[in-house]
């Protein structure tokens, strides 16, 4: 996730790292060698592009604009709707931590250690990366590592010690329903994740925006290049700029748990949630909290 503060002019008009231009550079370069070509051929053979009017093009260019409202309005749901679910997940851990203050020392930090190891292995999970081993750095080994499905089973242990808790008569069945009650929340936050990252966006509908956008913004030079000459560069890259930078900042909040600079700073999150309940077990050592490298906080 991008963390900046509010931009003046200066950033506004020259900054580049942490912007959606330094991924469509390429694509903008392409579109300014077009520019070139159609502006030399106009220049060459006048009137070549003469029958090419701009009027079919604006109005493509504002359906266009609209569809592509509709596509990024739905990844921005999908960025929110994780961004929920991770907040559900730290009050969660929170309220579970504290409803979890009067039990002994030892079984409160079994349980806490399980929440970390969920917290650190969903966020494993949803990145492609190695859950049993972030897992096993909280809770040791245990029956996660040969599970298919490694943070719920760190889920099911820790429901299966608050059970062997009540029944022993170290809670009462009161206080079993209030942290059994949060351990369905976390297995909520899980399923929502997961439902995120194994539903995209119809790949028809993204197609459709990613050729209409690219046909576009190749033809436009040819409807002004007999028109505006060498100016056709500037409607022409601006129109690019925003049509290709909508686009892939839509293609970066389709996937909200991935490591592009607008996604979720899901490491940051995972982290606050260990330091919290490693401190509240007492622990002094605990691991620094992460910071924005370059205004980018992962």
């Amino acid at each position: 996730m991008i963390v900046r503060s509010k931009p003046g002019l200066r950033e506004i008009l020259f900054a580049l790292h942490g912007t959606i231009l330094v991924q469509i550079l390429g694509r903008l370069s392409i579109i300014a060698v077009v520019c070139v070509c159609a502006v030399l051929a106009a220049l060459t053979w006048p009137g070549l592009f003469a029958q090419i009017r701009g009027i079919p093009f604006a109005l493509i260019g504002i359906s266009l604009s609209i569809f592509m409202s509709f596509r990024n309005g739905a990844c921005y749901d999908r960025w929110w709707e994780a961004r929920k679910l991770w907040g559900a997940l730290v009050i969660a851990c929170r309220s579970f931590a504290r409803q979890s203050g009067t039990l002994d020392e030892a079984d409160r930090a079994v349980l806490l250690r399980y929440l970390c190891g969920f917290t650190a292995g969903l966020a494993a999970r949803l990145r492609g990366n190695d859950e049993p081993a972030v897992i096993r750095a909280h809770c040791g080994e245990g029956s996660w590592t040969t599970s298919p499905n490694p943070t719920d089973a760190v889920l099911q242990q820790a429901g299966r010690h608050c059970l062997e808790l009540a029944a022993s008569r170290k809670i009462t069945s009161i206080h079993h329903s209030l942290l059994e009650g949060q351990l369905v929340a976390l297995s909520q936050v899980q399923a929502g994740c997961e439902r995120i990252v194994t539903t995209p966006i119809p790949f028809t509908y993204s197609l459709v925006l990613h050729r209409t956008t690219y046909i576009f913004c190749l033809l436009l030079p040819f409807a002004l290049a007999g028109m505006l000459g060498w100016w056709t560069l500037l409607p022409v890259l601006l129109a690019s700029y925003t049509f290709f930078g909508l686009d892939a900042l839509a293609d970066q909040l389709e996937d909200p748990f991935g490591l592009e600079p607008n996604d979720l700073p899901i490491d940051a999150i995972t982290r606050t949630v260990e330091r919290e309940l490693l401190a509240l077990l007492g622990e002094a050592d605990l691991p620094p909290p992460l910071e924005p490298q370059r205004y980018i906080l992962t």
